[in-house]
């Protein structure tokens, strides 16, 4: 790959990416995104990824990076990557911007390959096919942008092709699943059998290991070493202290009932507020968790609705106080996202109810009056009323201490990207701001 050899955008590439673009951003606002497209340079497949900008009614796009399959360089032009902001572009080049950006030199430049290489949707992945040694790589069953890594992975791993083919792209770059399934056959069958469950992104590679060894099911296993890893966390202190002889049966019982440690430990804090006697076992275990958890956490928030009114109201009034101090962490210049602050109780209790999770009970609303944590809620920008992740900052620590999407799930890499490279510092830069005041 050879930076003397990189062509301007084909137009017919160029109607691909506006055609893209108009899809997943029908609002075409000003914030600049991201697309990528294959081609050959010097004979080397290679992956151009375009930035994207709409300004003043215009459409415009350039390129910024070059990767080639076999290259140790990347070309990138006008790009660069920066902590608070993540990848910046200069668009002087345009016409957008007055002066050049101190990255911006108007030519080619090289950095290492590993550099640069942001989240791009390839809009022809079937110019693959064109190169026979690809051909028969199971490209067009990928579904992750990281597509050159994928190719690479393959001339080294041929069975590649038979765990991609199976919808598992998450596991395809997993180099102990790739030993593993060229060695055993049984664990290849094992694989197809489970694919459907197996196709859950977060659930850990040990786990689908221990899964495979024991016969027992993915979801009970992941279910038992997840509670084992977090059990750790300051939020399950009481119930660490409780069960601290008994940890072992209460990991192997949320396996078996594929719940989650948080839903357990939502549980246990309200049968503690309700006065019920943990020590029995149709207390400590009941047969049907999740019917059990729904009944006491519902009769915990009946309790809590029959306490005074009076200080009801005025812990409203002082939830709304500390909302009010802090509205300026709320972010809304993202590409794709807003973080929105939690302004009462009840938003709390509706984001629970809609996500799944825990955030409407168990005390976060008086932790957010104590100034211990805010509760900030991730929306899509498009569609910012609908609960889509929600995020606990420790005002103390100054960092994003959970982030959970639906039922307790992990998001994505885009939006922890955003929560952690892009909101995080931002809010620490506003909190500074706020403390000097006070």
């Amino acid at each position: 790959m050879k930076i003397e050899k990189i062509k301007p955008i084909p137009k017919y590439i160029e109607r691909l990416i506006k055609k893209r673009d108009l899809t997943d951003r029908p609002a075409q606002d000003s914030m600049r995104r991201f697309y990528a497209y294959l081609t050959k340079n010097d004979g080397e497949l290679t992956k151009v990824t375009v930035a994207v900008k709409n300004h003043k009614g215009k459409w415009y796009c350039k390129q910024v990076a070059v990767h080639g399959v076999h290259s140790t360089l990347c070309a990138i032009k006008d790009f660069d990557w920066c902590y608070m902001a993540g990848y910046i572009v200069g668009w002087y080049d345009m016409g957008i911007q007055s002066r050049r950006k101190y990255y911006e030199y108007g030519e080619w430049g090289y950095v290492h390959d590993s550099s640069l290489d942001p989240d791009a949707p390839v809009v022809n992945m079937d110019y693959i096919g064109k190169f026979p040694e690809y051909r028969y790589s199971g490209y067009e069953f990928y579904d992750r942008t990281d597509v050159l890594q994928f190719l690479r992975m393959y001339e080294q791993y041929p069975q590649v092709e038979y765990i991609v083919k199976m919808g598992l792209s998450h596991l395809a770059m997993r180099k102990q699943v790739l030993n593993k399934t060229a060695k055993d056959k049984r664990f290849r069958k094992w694989l197809y059998a489970n694919r459907k469950e197996l196709k859950n992104p977060y659930i850990y590679l040990p786990s689908i290991f221990k899964a495979y060894k024991t016969g027992l099911p993915i979801a009970e296993v992941y279910s038992f070493d997840s509670a084992k890893k977090h059990i750790s966390g300051d939020d399950y202190k009481e119930l660490r202290a409780a069960y601290a002889e008994d940890l072992s049966t209460l990991f192997a019982y949320i396996g078996k009932q594929q719940t989650n440690l948080g839903s357990y430990n939502d549980y246990f804090k309200a049968c503690r507020f309700l006065h019920l006697d943990m020590s029995l076992p149709k207390n400590r275990y009941p047969h049907d968790f999740k019917r059990w958890h729904d009944i006491r956490t519902d009769e915990y928030e009946s309790a809590l609705d029959d306490l005074d009114e009076g200080k009801r109201k005025e812990f409203y009034a002082q939830f709304a106080e500390v909302a009010k101090k802090y509205q300026s962490l709320q972010y809304d210049r993202s590409e794709g996202y807003v973080c929105i602050i939690a302004r009462s109780p009840r938003e709390l209790t509706q984001e629970g109810r809609a996500l799944h999770h825990c955030v409407g009970r168990m005390g976060y609303d008086r932790k957010v009056v104590r100034e211990q944590s805010l509760i900030f809620f991730v929306r899509h920008r498009e569609t910012p009323e609908i609960p889509f992740v929600t995020v606990e900052y420790s005002l103390s620590e100054r960092k994003v201490l959970q982030c959970y999407g639906n039922a307790d799930t992990r998001p994505d890499e885009k939006v922890l990207d955003y929560v952690n490279r892009v909101w995080q510092p931002y809010a620490n830069r506003k909190i500074e701001k706020i403390m000097m005041a006070a």
